[in-house]
C-alpha cells in the first residue's frame, strides 16, 4: 500500500518549498527580514475593516470591483486592465500557470525573488535563469534571446535593492517574444517605475503589493496592470472569492490615502539613505537601493571575508535578538546580508550592534 504522499504528481512531491523571513516568538526581537513597513498602516484601514464586520456572513465582492475601479483611476487605465489577488504572490502564481509549463520556459533574472522556483515547480515548468554581473546592469541581449514564453523581472530588485530604468525595460520589451512580468513590490520606493510602459508594450505585466509601502502584510492583497486579454485570461483561472472582505475594505482605505503613505514612504528613504552612508563609512560594500533595503557586505577583518564574515555578523545580530537575511547558497548573494529599513530606533540598534561586531568578531 502507497502512503498518501506517494499519491501526489512526481513534480510534485520533488518541490522544496519557498522559506519565509523567521517569524520569531516572544518579545524584544528587532524584525529587519522580511521587508516589512516599520510604521502603522493608515488610520483608515482600521475603520473600513471594522465597518465590515457584520458583512462576514456575505461572500466578498468576487472580483474586487471597488478596489480595481480605484487602481485603474490613479494609473489611467480601464477597469479590465487591473486584477486583484491574495497578496502579489497569487497574481505570480496565476501567471506562471497560465503561460508555462512542460512545453513551455518561464525565464527569471539572478539573483531575484526565491518564489519563482518553486512556482515554476508547481506548473511542472522549467525555469531558465539569466545572472546578473556584479554591476547588475540589464542583461537585455541574452534575455531578449531566450525562447521562454514569459519572464519575470523584479525592479527594484530584491535582493540588491538595484532599479532599472524604463529606458532597458522598454529595450527588453521590443525585443523578448513573450510576455515580460515586472515585479515591482518595491515601486513605491523607488525613483521610477514602468506604468507608463502599459500603453505602447501589450507584452508587459506589471505586479503590485500592499505588503510593503502600505504596510498591509497580514491582510494580502495585490494587484497587476496589463493589457485587458492578458488580465482576461488570468480572471479564467483565479479562485472566484480570491480576496476576502476585510482586506478589500482595509486596501481600498489605505489606497485612498495617498498623502498618509507619502510622508511614511520619504520616512523610509530618509531612513535607508541614513544608514547606507553609515554602512559605508564603517567599510562596507553596499549597493545603491531603491527599496525599502539594503544589501550589503561586510568589511574583512584579519584576512577573512566573504560568506565567512556575512555569516558572522548574520549570527551575531542574530544572537543580539536583530533578524536580518543571508543568502549562502549561492555565490553572488552569500557576501551579503539583507538589511530591512525599519524605525529610526531600530536602525539605531542595528548599527550599535554592527559596530560591537567589527571591533570585536
Amino acid at each position: 500500500m502507497k502512503f498518501p504522499e506517494q499519491w501526489a504528481l512526481p513534480h510534485i512531491q520533488a518541490i522544496h518549498p519557498y522559506t519565509p523571513g523567521t517569524q520569531p516568538e516572544g518579545d524584544g526581537w528587532i524584525k529587519l527580514n522580511t521587508n516589512e513597513l516599520p510604521y502603522p498602516p493608515s488610520p483608515r484601514v482600521k475603520d473600513a475593516i471594522a465597518s465590515e464586520l457584520d458583512r462576514l456572513p456575505l461572500y466578498p465582492n468576487p472580483a474586487s470591483r471597488p478596489l480595481r475601479s480605484a487602481i485603474a483611476k490613479r494609473f489611467g487605465l480601464d477597469n479590465s486592465q487591473v486584477i486583484i489577488g491574495n497578496g502579489s504572490d497569487d497574481l505570480l502564481n496565476l501567471l506562471m500557470r497560465a503561460f508555462s509549463d512542460g512545453q513551455a520556459d518561464a525565464l527569471q533574472t539572478f539573483p531575484s525573488y526565491s518564489l519563482y522556483p518553486v512556482l515554476a515547480a508547481i506548473a511542472n515548468a522549467k525555469l531558465q535563469s539569466v545572472k546578473f554581473d556584479k554591476g547588475m546592469d540589464l542583461p537585455v541581449d541574452e534575455l531578449a534571446q531566450h525562447p521562454a514564453r514569459i519572464c519575470f523581472l523584479t525592479s527594484p530588485n530584491a535582493p540588491t535593492g538595484v532599479g532599472f530604468s524604463n529606458a532597458s525595460i522598454r529595450q527588453l520589451l521590443s525585443r523578448f517574444d513573450g510576455l515580460v512580468v515586472v515585479d515591482e513590490a518595491y515601486a513605491d520606493f523607488a525613483e521610477e517605475n514602468a506604468v507608463e510602459l502599459l500603453k505602447d508594450h501589450p507584452n508587459i505585466v506589471i505586479t503590485r503589493t500592499f505588503s510593503k509601502s502600505y504596510g498591509l502584510a497580514g491582510l494580502r492583497v495585490g494587484f497587476a496592470l496589463a493589457s485587458s486579454e492578458t488580465i482576461s485570461i488570468l480572471d479564467r483561472i483565479r479562485d472566484s472569492y480570491n480576496v476576502n472582505r476585510l482586506s478589500q475594505a482595509g486596501a481600498l482605505a489605505a489606497f485612498e490615502d495617498p498623502d498618509y503613505y507619502a510622508e511614511v514612504i520619504r520616512k523610509v528613504i530618509e531612513t535607508r539613505e541614513r544608514i547606507r552612508e553609515a554602512l559605508i563609512a564603517a567599510g562596507w560594500e553596499v549597493y545603491p537601493s531603491q527599496s525599502n533595503f539594503l544589501f550589503a557586505r561586510p568589511p574583512q577583518k584579519d584576512g577573512i571575508s566573504g560568506p565567512e564574515r556575512s555569516l558572522s555578523a548574520f549570527e551575531y545580530l542574530n544572537a543580539r535578538k536583530i533578524l536580518v537575511r543571508h543568502f549562502p547558497s549561492n555565490p553572488l548573494t552569500a557576501d551579503y546580508i539583507r538589511i530591512s529599513i525599519g524605525t529610526d530606533n531600530q536602525m539605531n540598534r542595528l548599527m550599535e550592534s554592527l559596530q560591537s561586531w567589527q571591533s570585536n568578531a
